[in-house]
């Protein structure tokens, strides 16, 4: 049985999708670079370290430095956020765990201001036992963050999991000492995440049965 669950927010429990990647061809065309096009091509990019991901984009950090476009993304990105939906059936999923007595922890590399309003936002606030945000806007990997949380919380790794939609996510429960599942409708494609090996699943209700 397990009962801790940490969650991904970004593309696990928000829905941003199609948002992040309306924003980053709008930034790529307004800085004079070719759009990526669709979400499958997005998908087939994105991936962390976001500033590589930047960079397989197209931007020239001689031309156009990184802390500079990350800033100019997420002041475009902030207000936007609110207006994306939550993921099918996650608010079902949340408050079923927590009738389950599940423990929950938000695990995220958007800053922790920022995770924060946006749970507030969708009245989600109280599944959660933490929000486990980064410090500034570069979205660098959240690991370290995990780890730190993870040396204070007591949590059994054999029955804890994390939920995320990237190969990152992966990493980052590895690096944790848990397994976990790995949601296909987020940032990255189905395939990239089965070649993880890690149970991928298509809906997060899924969750309930395994």
């Amino acid at each position: 049985m397990l009962d801790t669950l940490i969650w991904d927010w970004n593309g696990t429990l928000m829905d941003d999708v199609d948002l992040c990647c309306r924003l980053l061809n709008e930034m790529l065309t307004r800085h004079g670079y070719p759009p990526v096009g669709g979400i499958d091509a997005y998908k087939d990019i994105f991936g962390f370290p976001i500033e590589a991901y930047y960079v397989r984009a197209g931007f020239d950090f001689s031309r156009h430095p990184y802390k500079e476009l990350a800033h100019e993304y997420m002041d475009l990105y902030v207000p936007a956020s609110f207006a994306c939906p939550m993921t099918p059936g996650a608010r079902d999923v949340l408050a079923a765990l927590r009738e389950r007595g599940v423990r929950q922890v938000v695990l995220s590399a958007s800053s922790t201001d920022t995770l924060r309003r946006q749970a507030d936002h969708y009245g989600v606030t109280e599944y959660f036992d933490e929000l486990l945000g980064l410090d500034n806007v570069y979205a660098a990997s959240k690991t370290q963050r995990g780890k730190r949380w993870m040396e204070t919380s007591g949590v059994d790794t054999s029955r804890a999991a994390m939920v995320g939609d990237s190969v990152h996510d992966h990493e980052t429960a590895g690096a944790l000492g848990v397994r976990s599942v790995l949601y296909s409708g987020g940032h990255q494609p189905r395939a990239t995440l089965a070649a993880t090996g890690a149970r991928v699943i298509d809906d997060l209700r899924e969750l309930l049965t395994l």
